[in-house]
């Protein structure tokens, strides 16, 4: 069996939204960039923790993981985020751009569907922020069908935690694979 994907996300996972008073963590630090649609005198502000490239690198080297960006960045989390943390380039899941008010049309979250395809029966361990309880329970049912699925969701106006990372690697470890190597951007791009 080949290694199960890491699906990561961006906003509320790598940039944390701000807390009530408006604040980003401590820990991050801030950034301009500008995102494939916008024009240069348009940046967008992103705040990152520089120590969440290491970390990153150090659950890809240990190849139990095929990581893939899967956030509304698309290919910009390749060539804009993962720079800014020393990340080789990763493949992206290329989401749709629905027309939606809210992360959970259905009641789950609007990215749900369109990876689902995309993993076929492919095993997923999944970070990201934003899940709800139908989530959980696709991924619970997911994994009654032999497609071993879990899902790590950080708290957003926190972020990635080293915890959560331990967490992908002791569950990725349980799995029967192959290990995988630092993918390249041609791995299973949709």
């Amino acid at each position: 069996m080949r290694p199960p994907y890491l699906l990561l996300d961006v906003d509320g996972v790598l940039i944390p939204f701000p807390d009530a008073e408006g604040a980003s963590p401590a820990t991050h630090n801030r950034h301009d960039v500008v995102p494939a649609d916008r024009s240069a005198d348009d940046p967008v502000t992103i705040w990152l923790n520089p120590a969440h490239g290491p970390l990153l690198m150090q659950v890809i080297r240990t190849g139990l993981v095929t990581p893939v960006w899967c956030t509304s960045w698309r290919h910009d989390a390749s060539t804009l985020i993962g720079p800014l943390l020393g990340l080789p380039p990763l493949p992206f899941v290329d989401l749709p751009r629905p027309q939606i008010t809210t992360s959970h049309p259905n009641g789950y979250l609007w990215k749900r569907d369109h990876v689902d395809t995309w993993l076929g029966d492919a095993p997923v361990i999944w970070i990201d922020d934003d899940f709800t309880s139908r989530d959980h329970e696709w991924a619970a049912e997911r994994s009654t069908r032999a497609q071993a699925t879990t899902l790590v969701q950080p708290d957003p106006h926190v972020g990635l935690l080293a915890e959560h990372l331990v967490e992908v690697l002791a569950w990725a470890a349980l799995l029967p694979v192959t290990r995988a190597g630092i993918p390249d951007a041609s791995a299973r791009a949709a």
